[in-house]
């Protein structure tokens, strides 16, 4: 009821700022303010991007791609990004003059809708852009990923050979898309590394953040946390915005503290966000698991991926708790031979 008011309300005024913000000339200004600050902030995060992709991929023998293909995908995805944040400095700008006080309302649903339309589309309008993706070849091993999906009452398009090897020795598996984009992929290094079971396994466990819904509560959650973030930059700009020389609200130059606020809140609740994922990755593993009845597949699956992508088995607490968004490899694995115990 609330939210059909704010909405019928503030339709008009938004039409009226629109205009205005297209008609005085506004749009430039704040294209090219977007333009300035994003290009300011990826050069400083360029040479730890740098160091973190290249430099220590190589040095663990993680890297297979030369440093100009790098950097081609780098700034391929960093045009992708800017145009996304050029869009929402318009959208922002536009809701914060039209409807100052409910403006992160409606933030917070533009965001949202656009997180689902990229779980959606990204599979067969992004992932292309930067991966070369083919029909998997092997019949037996495509016949029973299909079945495992059909079991579990997932419909998917096709399974694809993920294309990683010219790129880097991490072996990858994962069922992307929602609905009709929704389509299996497994890397070639996955491929070449391990056996079918072990492949089975893998899939089955990014099967079951499927059967269980963990998608959309993920986005679910991405929402409560943009909305909790858009909350924070309204409450930020409306008691600094005159403290810091701004010109009230919807001055273009405060929205470096929009971006701040929000991601303030993501950063303090990430231990919340991790805890909540590894969860649900111990719930997909137990899916695994019961699926497909085979512990030990499972099992060498875990070690090979932990060998080949150099993951830490036992971490410290603290950095699982802070940084991890799966469990830990010998938890894992602990995990499933506590399984195989209680099955048999």
């Amino acid at each position: 009821m609330l939210l059909g008011l704010v909405l019928s309300g503030s339709s008009n005024s938004i039409r009226t700022s629109v205009e205005s913000v297209v008609g005085t000339g506004l749009v430039p200004v704040v294209v090219a303010y977007v333009l300035t600050i994003a290009t300011l902030s990826e050069l400083l995060h360029l040479p730890f991007a740098f160091y973190q992709g290249v430099i220590l991929e190589r040095r663990y023998g993680l890297s297979r791609e030369t440093t100009g293909r790098w950097l081609a995908d780098h700034i391929k995805a960093a045009a992708i990004v800017l145009a996304c944040l050029t869009a929402a400095g318009l959208i922002v700008t536009m809701l914060l003059r039209s409807t100052p006080t409910h403006w992160w309302i409606f933030a917070s649903i533009g965001v949202a809708a656009m997180l689902v339309l990229l779980a959606r589309f990204a599979p067969v309008l992004l992932l292309p852009l930067f991966y070369d993706m083919r029909p998997l070849e092997r019949e037996e091993l495509r016949a029973k990923l299909i079945a495992l999906a059909a079991k579990a009452g997932t419909p998917v398009l096709g399974v694809f050979e993920w294309r990683l090897g010219d790129r880097t020795t991490r072996a990858n598996a994962a069922l992307v898309g929602i609905g009709r984009t929704r389509r299996i992929l497994v890397s070639d290094t996955l491929l070449d590394a391990h056996s079918d079971q072990e492949i089975e396994t893998v899939f089955a466990h990014e099967l079951a953040h499927h059967v269980y819904g963990d998608i959309w509560s993920a986005l679910a959650l991405e929402a409560a946390l943009i909305t909790l973030g858009c909350y924070a930059a309204d409450y930020v700009l409306a008691t600094f915005a005159v403290s810091v020389g701004l010109d009230g609200k919807a001055d273009i130059a405060g929205l470096p503290l929009v971006v701040l606020a929000g991601g303030a809140v993501s950063l303090v609740l990430r231990p919340l966000t991790n805890a909540l994922s590894r969860a649900h990755e111990r719930r997909a593993d137990r899916y695994a698991l019961e699926t497909t009845r085979n512990s030990a597949a499972f099992i060498s699956a875990m070690k090979r991926l932990a060998a080949t992508n150099r993951a830490e088995e036992r971490p410290s607490r603290f950095v699982e708790l802070l940084f991890h968004s799966h469990p830990t490899t010998a938890a894992r694995i602990e995990a499933a031979k506590a399984w195989d115990q209680r099955a048999t």
